[in-house]
């Protein structure tokens, strides 16, 4: 028995093919093919006799490579081939029988001896009888560590390593007995000097002192500080050499952000047309992290303007309270409406990832609603839900997000009507085979209340448009006065299934079918359209551009729609 170490460069594979170079394995096995090419790399030489020299180096960096994949027992037999001026070195190689694992051997001790994460099973290429691999077995070394630097064991180490190889039996014997030592603990966090109060800091840490070192707390951390408005570069780092017992101390060093930013915008959309947008954002106004806002918003149907002030709870950076007022004016196809509110909005991150909100608003509402007019005051709390899960924000390939609204009011309590209101929706994303999508949606919702004659527009259902039945026109599609003119439903229900195949890279071609309507009653009749599309994935988010046409009414002719935004 022999003991056998090599470097894991050896184990490098590449395509690439070298012209000078031409190496013929037998039997074929195009993983020792590779390692030989990786390993020796370009060989280039003026002459066939210049080539000879660096044939014999050749054939021992090849017989290495070839060791690294088990096979000792190889033969390599070098060749120069070629004009004298373009000479090319050929190595035939022929393998002969591998080394094979005898006994493995994999033995954790110390305090996390018992831990799922030290407890994985060896893959196949480790087992007795596998064919000896280099790099498997550095692998699993690396693994070793990699899991010990990740779950905070930082003073562990390998009682013995030992790869063992008898070359003439064609056995070999790895042994790995490895001691996690103690498990570090993260300490005190501190951070470097900024506007804000250090209890302000403080209640923006995830985790509580002498929780046990996780390297995913340490990004989350780096992750929550960003998140939280207040800073434009945040970097955390937990030092082990500065570990006091074990406990390590945790540094945050930040820069705070400009404290205002103003923004201008602009957008278009066959809904509302071209609109314009302006914002004023103060990040934080005072030591304690409060802010404040304002938004214009611009369009030929919708005019709106509102303001908010913010204080943050705890955590800070997914926990406040924000009081708003607003103003907004709509002139919708056979609606009008003018609304003026004010009101508060207590919204939190739970831990299953949800986003939850509370609020309550005093809304007042002077509207003409076909040949009705008429002025309502709501005091109306709501509660909502909502969580989105996809793999990128702004072009997801797979994800889904969930939403539910519910808000009310009671007569008599500065409201005029009793009414409930909800309002569910969904969508998920899948991607098959890289340019294969699937897309689905659906949305429902139904209004409960004694006086639905008396609620406002605001409240009630409509559909149509580029998010909800594509072959008709935004807000079409709802119940009728006696005038013919649309007034809004009771009910909503809204599907949409859609294919997208993305031909090139950033531009997708879709088919999609809608279903839906609002309606008075669930009885009421549904509407079917279909259409195609085509999507580009620009450098400021995807922009849709559609061709519907109704199936339930064919007089309606093609629709155009044209939309921007994520997809979830």
């Amino acid at each position: 028995m022999v003991r056998f170490s090599i470097l894991l460069a050896l184990l490098l594979f590449t395509t690439v093919a070298h012209a000078e170079l031409e190496v013929q394995v037998e039997p074929r096995n195009d993983a020792a093919r590779k390692n030989i090419e990786a390993f020796i790399g370009p060989v280039t030489a003026t002459s066939r006799e210049a080539m000879w020299r660096l044939a014999r180096s050749s054939r021992e960096q090849a017989l290495s490579a070839l060791q690294a994949l088990g096979y000792y027992h190889a033969r390599v037999r070098p060749r120069v081939t070629g004009e004298d001026t373009d000479p090319v070195l050929l190595l035939e190689v022929t393998l002969g029988e591998p080394v094979r694992l005898d006994n493995v051997t994999l033995e954790v001790s110390g305090a996390g001896q018992d831990a799922d994460y030290f407890n994985f099973p060896l893959s196949r290429h480790m087992m007795p009888g596998a064919q000896l691999h280099h790099g498997h077995y550095e692998d699993t070394k690396s693994l070793l560590q990699n899991q010990a630097l990740q779950h905070g064991y930082f003073s562990a180490e390998f009682l013995e390593n030992r790869l063992l190889i008898d070359v003439e039996d064609n056995l070999a014997d790895i042994i790995l007995r490895y001691d996690t030592g103690e498990r570090y603990s993260l300490g005190e966090v501190s951070f470097s000097e900024t506007p804000f109060d250090a209890d302000l800091l403080q209640r923006m840490v995830p985790f509580r002192y002498g929780v046990p070192y996780e390297a995913d707390l340490i990004a989350e951390f780096n992750r929550e500080l960003l998140s939280s408005g207040y800073f434009e570069a945040v970097q955390v780092t937990a030092p082990a050499d500065l570990a006091v017992d074990g406990i390590i101390p945790v540094q945050a060093q930040l820069k705070a952000r400009k404290p205002h930013s103003l923004g201008f915008g602009g957008g278009f959309s066959t809904d509302v047309g071209p609109r314009v947008k302006a914002d004023w954002t103060q990040h934080w106004l005072n030591s304690r992290g409060h802010s404040r806002g304002a938004e214009l918003e611009v369009s030929a149907p919708r005019q709106k303007i509102t303001s908010w002030y913010q204080i943050p709870l705890t955590p800070p950076q997914s926990s406040h309270l924000r009081f708003f007022s607003g103003w907004q004016r709509e002139d919708i196809d056979d609606t009008e409406s003018q609304s003026m509110v004010i009101g508060g909005l207590l919204q939190r991150r739970l831990e299953n990832g949800w986003n939850r909100s509370i609020g309550l608003r005093l809304e007042q509402e002077r509207y003409s609603l076909g040949d009705d007019s008429g002025r309502s005051t709501l005091l109306i709390p709501s509660l909502g839900f909502q969580r989105t899960v996809s793999d990128n924000s702004m072009d997801p390939s797979r994800g889904y997000s969930l939403m539910m609204d519910l808000q009310g009011a009671k007569a008599g309590i500065l409201s005029d009507i009793d009414f409930l209101r909800l309002n569910l929706a969904a969508k998920g994303l899948y991607t098959l085979w890289d340019n294969h999508r699937f897309l689905t949606r659906a949305q429902v919702g139904g209004i409960a209340s004694d006086g639905f004659s008396s609620v406002p527009p605001s409240l009630r259902f409509f559909a149509g448009g580029d998010q909800s039945v594509r072959g008709y026109d935004y807000r079409t599609l709802a119940p009728t006065d006696d005038t013919g003119e649309r007034i809004g439903g009771r009910y909503l229900l809204a599907t949409s299934g859609e294919y997208q195949y993305e031909f090139r890279p950033k531009w997708r071609a879709a088919v999609f079918i809608d279903h839906g309507n609002a309606v008075d009653s669930w009885k009421g009749p549904m509407k079917t359209s279909t259409g195609v599309g085509i999507r580009w994935v620009s450098p400021v988010g995807p922009i849709r551009l559609d061709l519907a046409r109704s199936m339930s009414d064919p007089d309606e002719g093609f629709r155009i729609h044209f939309s921007m935004g994520a997809e979830l």
